[in-house]
């Protein structure tokens, strides 16, 4: 069977209750599938009718009255608000491989007026309560998928159609209370946590949430080599100066073992200023090879723009003083030195596998953004390759 591209649709009230990472850890784990692209919406009122339409299908097994209930949900809770015009947030993530449309919505799930269970994530997080007399009181979907591929392709076609207009890095998706400034930040979930299905990006998501920030963006990024370069270039000098001091200590201990005399302070100084910016040059290739596959040396120079070997998520937080509530949860550089419960002592390794990268200022989270380009419509390209342009 060929490459299959599939869907799930995060509904604002799972992005509002921040059940996202959890979502995210289900579909990675439960169906092994490639996450290839991820694209925040916030739909206009001409996308959601047009989609609500298409949730109702022959084609679907599920109960009749559970796809006009989508509808129904659709038409109320994705489009703009009545009341203030606001768009609501929307997540669509991107699965390719064999089989994917029947694999994610198996892992979705599907609802039933008799079933009640905890496998799916409908089970979980979604929810369809109904009265004594069958009578819905309550419906939730929590996310949403395509029954087959045939729907597959016609749903994902609506949403790349739209995505350029209606997706990307949101802007005005938040209402703040009057004299609150919201601030934007970046975090990259970093290649290490991708090297095999698991479920460590949800459960980081999960754990930012705590910030009680709001994802405004979000790109599934394979960096270039140029691109690393750029995004890490203010600390090569750092590494090339601040290491001076290691690297002559360490010089020094070998050289004496080897050479079997005492090696003074001024010529270890002197090691130090020769080897030190070599060893930072070298340190600072490691970490652009690690983000982005190779270092500037391994790359032909038509190749050091090309995307990368090495997967990322990008996602763009908003809120009152979202530098600082991000760089808190994250914890320090440094794994063991960071606190119990902090994401980079739960999921780090050491100084450069340490699970994800935050901005650590406002400026530099515009710099950081301008370089890994969120709002780029990677979600429309996989549509394109696989499905044909829409």
């Amino acid at each position: 069977m060929s490459d299959q591209l599939s869907y799930v649709i995060i509904t604002p009230y799972s992005l509002y209750k921040s059940r996202t990472g959890g979502i995210l850890s289900r579909l990675i784990t439960r169906t092994g599938l490639d996450l290839v692209a991820a694209r925040m919406f916030a739909p206009s009122a001409e996308l959601v009718s047009q989609y609500a339409e298409q949730t109702v299908s022959a084609q679907d097994p599920q109960d009749p009255r559970i796809q006009e209930l989508i509808r129904a949900y659709v038409n109320k809770n994705l489009a703009p608000d009545p009341q203030t015009g606001r768009r609501r947030r929307v997540m669509v993530l991107l699965f390719r491989g064999e089989d994917a449309v029947r694999k994610v919505r198996s892992v979705v799930g599907t609802f039933s007026f008799d079933h009640r269970g905890g496998e799916s994530i409908r089970d979980t997080y979604g929810d369809l309560v109904v009265d004594d007399h069958g009578a819905v009181t309550y419906f939730e979907p929590a996310a949403m998928a395509a029954p087959t591929l045939e729907q597959a392709v016609a749903k994902l076609k609506l949403w790349a159609k739209y995505s350029d207009t209606d997706g990307g890095l949101l802007e005005n998706v938040i209402a703040y209370p009057p004299g609150e400034a919201a601030q934007r930040t970046l975090v990259l979930i970093k290649p290490e946590n991708f090297r095999f299905p698991s479920g460590r990006p949800g459960n980081m998501i999960d754990l930012f949430s705590r910030t009680g920030l709001f994802i405004v963006g979000i790109k599934v990024h394979r960096m270039s080599t140029a691109s690393a370069m750029e995004f890490y270039g203010p600390v090569k000098e750092v590494l090339r100066t601040k290491l001076k001091g290691m690297v002559a200590g360490k010089a020094k201990a070998i050289l004496e073992k080897e050479l079997g005399f005492a090696i003074p302070a001024a010529p270890e100084a002197q090691l130090g200023d020769v080897l030190g910016p070599l060893f930072g040059d070298n340190q600072f290739d490691n970490i652009v090879r690690f983000m982005s596959g190779h270092a500037e040396c391994e790359c032909a120079p038509g190749q050091l723009s090309a995307p990368g070997t090495e997967k990322c998520i990008a996602l763009v937080y908003e809120g009152v003083d979202a530098v600082a509530k991000i760089r808190d949860v994250l914890g320090p550089t440094d794994p063991s030195k960071a606190p119990p419960g902090s994401i980079r002592r739960e999921f780090g390794s050491n100084i450069m596998v340490n699970a994800a990268h935050a901005s650590d200022s406002a400026e530099n989270a515009q710099r950081e953004m301008g370089i890994i380009k969120v709002g780029e419509n990677i979600f429309r390209q996989q549509v394109d390759e696989v499905y044909g342009q829409s």
